[in-house]
């Protein structure tokens, strides 16, 4: 009964700067990114046959900037729905990784709540809240929504947008529109490298997907090669972690 009233008590605590206001400002780093992806998401849609309200419930339904642009390739490609449905669960795998080290900062929570907190993940907002807690157990959950809600909605005005104007933009890599995705990463990257100050270990994380990837790759698919790239480099980085 004390643990429970101890659990609820450390629950409803919030330092200065935890507020959902907070989390939509510290969501503004991603929105460019989103704004320019979710751009040419909704060209790339509107491109292959699909209607504006395809492309507006699309986003508000999947979510994921990848699975989309997969989507409207292969619908472009006359395949078939199974193959589509497979495709995108193969892709989006990766959220499994992503909710499972978020996870624990959120284990105040109820289920119920944690669930609804994850359904909003995406890589974007894993790497702005995987820089929030540097020194901290918990993360905030209004903060958290602020965050997730913030990148939601911007993704769906993106993609909207897009599919608006898609008729006359023939060509979004003369933009560099497909570089704004991995410039995003990047920074991201950075930040949360800077943040933690254990530059080694985290090159020796980083090295270590990279080669995994390059490796995994010549075997199985681009998307299976991330996937297990994550885990083996994670796994190093565990036992880094502990052995020091």
């Amino acid at each position: 009964m004390q643990e429970e009233n101890v659990h609820i008590k450390e629950s409803r605590v919030e330092e200065p700067g935890e507020s959902f206001f907070q989390g939509v400002k510290d969501c503004v780093p991603t929105l460019l990114g989103y704004l320019s992806i979710g751009f040419a998401a909704g060209v790339v849609g509107k491109t292959s046959g699909l209607s504006v309200a395809e492309i507006t419930l699309m986003s508000a339904l999947i979510y994921a900037g990848s699975a989309q642009f997969i989507v409207a390739g292969m619908i472009a490609a006359n395949g078939s729905a199974a193959a589509i449905i497979a495709t995108v669960w193969i892709v989006n795998l990766r959220h499994l990784l992503l909710s499972a080290a978020l996870s624990p900062y959120f284990r105040h929570l109820p289920p119920i709540k944690a669930m609804g907190i994850g359904s909003l993940l995406t890589d974007e907002t894993f790497g702005v809240a995987m820089n929030q807690p540097a020194n901290k157990t918990l993360i905030s959950e209004r903060w958290m929504h602020g965050l997730n809600i913030t990148a939601y909605l911007n993704w769906i005005l993106a993609t909207l947008a897009g599919a608006f104007f898609g008729k006359w933009i023939t060509n979004p890599e003369k933009f560099g529109l497909d570089f704004a995705l991995p410039a995003m990463f990047i920074g991201l990257l950075v930040l949360q490298m800077a943040s933690r100050r254990k530059i080694r270990k985290d090159l020796v994380v980083a090295i270590s997907a990279v080669v995994a990837f390059v490796g995994l790759n010549l075997v199985v698919s681009g998307s299976m090669a991330v996937i297990g790239a994550t885990i083996i480099a994670a796994t190093i980085g565990t036992v880094v972690e502990k052995w020091k």
